[in-house]
């Protein structure tokens, strides 16, 4: 259950805060003018520290002397080095490295519609957790010739060009409104490119300056660094690789996943913008500019696999992955982002604007067991991607560190173990608090031969393979449970790890990962995110030559495939599924690309049963799981799709309580709000969230208006079809659609009942349904969402 007060949700809160309610309307245009004007009336201490800072600018009050905006924010507003960035394309305005006092000169500028400081930006990936697994394969690539001459843009670390991976044997010439270009730098050239990778470029200049003015960072360091589009991360090749690589045959990480390794949309073209640096994050002003770039260049789609991990989600006019992505949408582009891995807790999806597509991740049907042999033969089962020489069965002394009571030791942390207590032996390590991988490297220095990684009770049963230096495996908290009940039960505990490579066929899948960020969307319940998830867990990709695969300074083994977990994953997924729609269906939106995906998205693993929750090992509900798994054959012919227009994102921020200022911050181009106020749960949105007052008495109903556009046979009939929640009463008018020749669209109205005394909301607060529209072949399904509020 929601807490709120009377009008409109409050635009920031943490993913463990209940959310709360803004004051009235003339308060929150006041709130939002406040937030973003912030730099015109705060008042600065004497602390002149020079800091980035993005300024969004009303692009149309250049006066006419100055050729260039560049000529104008140099002359006016700061001295030309000071400048990082200058944006046109999907923002107005740049970014400058300034003092408080500069800042604060600059924001009184009639021109300056925001001021907002530069903030670094994480991959979603569980990077220092490496998981484990392969994809599974999905997609009717027939129809959509491979998404060939689709061109997907990466933001991520970069690539490492010479994989197999990114072949572009058999590929036919770069699509000729390509403009893009293939930047030079340090191990990279103009050679690295070709008709696969047809571009590559790398924003670094945000990320230096938060070096040079003393940030968190240092610039950056050639020592782990590649200052080109190189990668010296591993994580922009592999989600690359994801997203389009070509077919790569005998792929295995060290043996674990053998097969045949191809992205989504293996014929599309590749765009690189490499905006995060290793160890060092992604900065806004280095994604602004990217995202600039990639949509004057030609990109078709946009993969962003990266947010702000700090369980916060700003309002869109303080968000430049919003604006960015607002700018790349408004001109065709598809956005795919990553909804963050800060699961299981609710509230904790990130990447929440309408106009981008947030993905979740699911596991796959593949798996890596091992089993520890414990010295009273009971046997519990792990996961392990370790490819060293076997223990063969020969059994060792097991010890638990954290036995002693020190925190410390139970978590093998670095110089937290004694020699003495450790050599020669297995040892227990409780995840969390450093790297997995890290761990083992601490058992294996202090003399350690094996490790068993347990899970605490917030990790649960979902269980993580790392490519371990040492004999190792992971075990859910119920065998970690009994593995340390063992060893206190006796003075000469032993055990023994078998490893039994790659199965297939694991069922059930696939399961909602338990790090998948979950919704309701803390800015606005009623735009229901996730959207969707895909393929998370289990994903073989290409891989870096800079590092091996556990990412470790102290691990130098190569490897051309890695194995690797994350939203950060699951993105991808979705970004070739995009690519493959816009090669089959040219003329559609990215609004109607993403309900195509949802509204055909599958809601049952291959038991044929509802999805579970690893989390929970409960059913799972549209906060976990969005519309459900992407499932490609469907959504290249969804029947109907739920289509919106830049207009409708307007009256969207109108809705919510945006002024015409606050909106231009994001639409670069002045708008008018209607007269009379829209209603937010009408934007034509492929799922529906109903929030009701717990004040309200007796049968509280809200009204939705939706839009079909049918992009099916001309002359279809479809009926629709209700799963209501217990206490739910869901009308729908008309309940038959029919579409010809000449009629392409159908609008109707659905309208939601409560009955307060058998409303049943579950353990997340909210009860769940849907809606489908179906003409005997298409089924249309969209999710319902209910939910209560309360007013403070």
């Amino acid at each position: 259950m929601l807490t709120t007060s009377p009008t409109s949700l409050h635009f920031t809160r943490t993913s463990h805060q209940v959310p709360t309610m803004a004051p009235p309307l003339t308060f929150i245009s006041f709130l939002c003018l406040c937030s973003i004007f912030v730099a015109k009336t705060l008042s600065f201490s004497s602390d002149q520290t020079p800091k980035t800072f993005i300024f969004r600018v009303d692009s149309h009050s250049k006066p006419s002397v100055f050729p260039t905006h560049y000529h104008w924010y140099s002359s006016e507003f700061a001295e030309a080095p000071q400048i990082l960035h200058t944006y046109d394309t999907v923002f107005h305005g740049f970014s400058a490295v300034l003092s408080p006092d500069q800042v604060a000169s600059v924001s009184r500028h009639p021109s300056v519609l925001a001021v907002f400081e530069d903030k670094r930006r994480q991959l979603h990936t569980t990077r220092s957790p490496q998981f484990l697994g392969l994809r599974n394969q999905r997609g009717l690539w027939s129809e959509s010739d491979y998404g060939s001459d689709v061109i997907v843009g990466v933001f991520d670390t970069g690539i490492w060009p010479e994989r197999r991976s990114f072949s572009d044997l058999n590929l036919g010439p770069i699509p000729s409104r390509w403009k893009g270009t293939c930047e030079a730098g340090v191990r990279f050239t103009a050679k690295n490119c070709n008709r696969k990778l047809i571009g590559a470029r790398f924003f670094a200049k945000g990320h230096e300056a938060a070096g040079n003015i003393g940030g968190p960072v240092s610039g950056v360091n050639n020592t782990v660094e590649f200052r080109s589009p190189r990668d010296a991360d591993g994580h922009g090749t592999h989600t690359a690789s994801t997203a389009a690589g070509r077919y790569a045959f005998e792929a295995s990480m060290a043996g674990y996943a053998s097969g045949i390794a191809k992205g989504v949309a293996p014929k599309a073209r590749l765009a690189v913008y490499k905006v995060c640096w290793k160890d060092s994050g992604c900065f806004d002003s280095d994604i602004l500019a990217a995202f600039d770039a990639a949509v004057n260049d030609g990109v078709d789609v946009i993969s962003i696999s990266i947010g702000g991990g700090d369980g916060i989600s700003s309002p869109y006019y303080l968000d430049p992955i919003a604006i960015g992505a607002y700018g790349a949408a408004s001109k065709g582009v598809f956005v795919s982002s990553s909804a963050g891995n800060d699961g299981p807790n609710g509230m904790s999806v990130t990447n929440v604007a309408p106009w981008m597509t947030s993905v979740g991740a699911g596991t796959i049907d593949r798996n890596f067991p091992a089993v520890i042999v414990l010295g009273n033969g009971r046997k519990l089962s792990g996961v392990s991607l370790y490819a060293g020489a076997p223990l063969k069965g020969k059994m060792y002394p097991l010890v638990y560190p954290g036995k002693s009571g020190m925190l410390p030791a139970s978590l093998c942390m670095e110089s937290s173990l004694d020699p003495n207590l450790v050599k020669g032996k297995i040892v227990i390590c409780d995840r969390g608090s450093s790297p997995r991988v890290a761990k083992g490297m601490v058992v294996k220095k202090a003399g350690g031969v094996g490790m068993i990684l347990a899970n605490g009770i917030s990790h649960g049963e979902g269980l993580v393979g790392d490519a371990h230096l040492l004999p190792a495996c992971a075990v859910g908290s119920d065998e970690g449970n009994a593995v340390k009940a063992y060893v206190s039960s006796t003075s000469n505990a032993t055990a023994t790890i078998d490893f039994h490579g790659t199965v297939i066929g694991i069922k059930p899948a696939p399961i909602v990962a338990s790090f998948s960020g979950r919704g309701p969307n803390t800015l606005n319940p009623e735009i229901l995110k996730p959207d969707l998830i895909a393929p998370g867990v289990n994903i073989l990709a290409a891989w870096t030559d800079a590092v091996g695969p556990t990412g470790l300074d102290t691990d130098t083994r190569k490897t051309e495939f890695n194995i690797l977990s994350g939203t950060s994953m699951a993105c991808p997924h979705v970004s070739g599924a995009a690519a493959l729609l816009k090669s089959a269906h040219p003329d559609w939106s990215p609004a109607a690309i993403r309900s195509a995906l949802m509204t055909t998205a599958s809601t049952v693993d291959n038991r044929n049963q509802p999805m579970t929750d690893e989390a929970t090992g409960k059913p799972s509900t549209a906060y976990d799981l969005g519309a459900g798994h992407i499932n490609l054959d469907r959504a290249m012919d969804p029947g109907l799709v739920y289509d919106i227009s830049n207009n409708d994102y307007v009256n969207f921020l109108c809705s919510i309580g945006y002024g015409p200022k606050v909106i231009q911050v994001i639409t670069r181009t002045p708008v008018r709000c209607p007269a009379k106020r829209p209603l937010s749960e009408n934007l034509n949105y492929p799922s529906m969230a109903v929030l009701f007052s717990t004040t309200t008495k007796g049968r509280p109903s809200k009204m939705f208006i939706r839009t079909v556009t049918n992009v099916g046979v001309p002359n279809s009939v479809y009926r629709v079809s209700v799963e209501a929640p217990k206490g739910i009463t869901v009308v729908v008018k008309p309940a038959k659609l029919v579409f010809t020749e000449a009629v392409k669209k159908r609008s109707f109205v659905v309208t939601v009942s409560a009955d307060s005394r058998n409303l049943v909301l579950g353990d997340s607060g909210a009860a769940f349904g849907s809606l489908s529209w179906t003409d005997g072949k298409h089924v249309v399904r969209s999710p319902i969402v209910v939910t209560e509020v309360t007013p403070l």
